[in-house]
């Protein structure tokens, strides 16, 4: 399990990195791991596993990935993440000299 939401994490990370502008990267790997979260969260009600302090469980991926999550969405700036929820392939108001 823990390789499953590896993969879904390196994969779209990778890609972002290579897709998307440098300052939309955070914003993106942010949103990203709350996804994520979700579906640990999801997951996790669904598999009934007794807790056990040994192994990990796909709750404390699930805790893991918020806070992951939010120490992206804090290094990134606010207009960041208003850039990549806007439409991107819309037209631009012309500039005016």
């Amino acid at each position: 399990m823990l390789t499953l939401f590896g993969l879904l994490t390196a994969l779209p990370a990778v890609l972002a990195l290579h897709l998307l502008e440098p300052g939309l990267v955070l914003p993106a790997f942010s949103v990203l791991l709350f996804v994520e979260a979700g579906f640990a969260v999801i997951a996790a009600r669904l598999i009934h596993v007794p807790d056990n302090a040994e192994n990990i469980t796909l709750w404390d991926l699930a805790g893991g990935f918020t806070l992951i999550g939010c120490a992206a969405a804090v290094f990134c700036e606010p207009d960041q993440a208003a850039l990549l929820l806007t439409e991107q392939g819309g037209p631009r108001p012309a500039s005016r000299p």
